[in-house]
């Protein structure tokens, strides 16, 4: 059951967590969910994120952000992790953190990239490119919990059907939320959309008309948050309803 969240502050003034790695599930071949039991959590708003520190023995310490991919359910925080081959942390999270071992976390982080169902009540555009769904997920997840009535169109673009995250959670019918999948390298047999990359008639058709007024919000890669945030506006969005956010290999 899902709780009211409290707004987050910035990372700088927040202190470092204890979080306990209580299970871990698949979702990709890239990419796992790790769900964390963290002591004294303050809450958190979908589109938050959280810094995570991994110390070694010999005291050396480094840190990543990654994005929080569940709704807000007590103490209980999950992080969904692409493994980055050369990375220096998502391959630790993703293949060798066990259940058991505790991390430190920080957060939750971010007051702009959020969505916020007590006070925005216009239709929602989640455009996600691969990895980009993490932030939206919990959006997603909060308005299941909450029963929020609020309509929702997601736009998910990812390279192949293989690359997809929270495929039984996409799978689920929930009343009010559209879904439309676009694949830039290879698609499902007999998908009606050819293979490419992100389009103005895909964002037209899979999302909401300019004069719905509606809020966006749009992850992935620079490239792609770039290119759809341009359509967006070229479609007649108004910018300053357009929130965006940006994921690079460094976390």
């Amino acid at each position: 059951m899902a709780r009211a969240a409290v707004p987050g502050r910035l990372g700088a003034r927040l202190r470092w967590l204890q979080a306990r790695l209580t299970g871990r599930r698949d979702e990709s071949d890239t990419a796992g969910t790790l769900v964390f039991d963290v002591p004294g959590w303050p809450g958190h708003l979908p589109g938050q994120h959280v810094d995570v520190r991994l110390t070694a023995e010999d005291g050396y310490s480094t840190q990543r952000s990654y994005s929080i991919a569940s709704a807000p359910d007590g103490e209980r925080v999950e992080l969904t992790v692409e493994r980055i081959d050369d990375g220096e942390v998502s391959p630790y999270l993703v293949d060798v953190l066990e259940v058991g071992d505790v991390i430190e976390l920080r957060g939750p982080v971010g007051g702009w990239f959020v969505w916020r169902p007590e006070e925005q009540k216009e239709p929602v555009l989640l455009v996600a490119g691969g990895s980009g769904m993490v932030p939206l997920m919990a959006m997603i997840r909060t308005r299941r919990a909450l029963g929020n009535r609020v309509p929702f169109r997601l736009v998910y673009g990812l390279r192949s059907p293989r690359s997809q995250l929270f495929v039984p959670d996409l799978r689920t019918q929930d009343p009010g939320l559209d879904k439309t999948f676009l694949y830039s390298r290879s698609a499902p047999e007999g998908w009606p959309r050819p293979p490419g990359r992100v389009t103005a008639n895909d964002l037209s058709a899979g999302g909401w008309p300019p004069d719905f007024e509606p809020a966006c919000y749009v992850c992935g890669s620079t490239g792609f948050v770039e290119t759809a945030a341009g359509l967006l506006v070229a479609l007649g969005h108004d910018p300053r309803r357009i929130r965006t956010e940006r994921f690079g290999p460094g976390g």
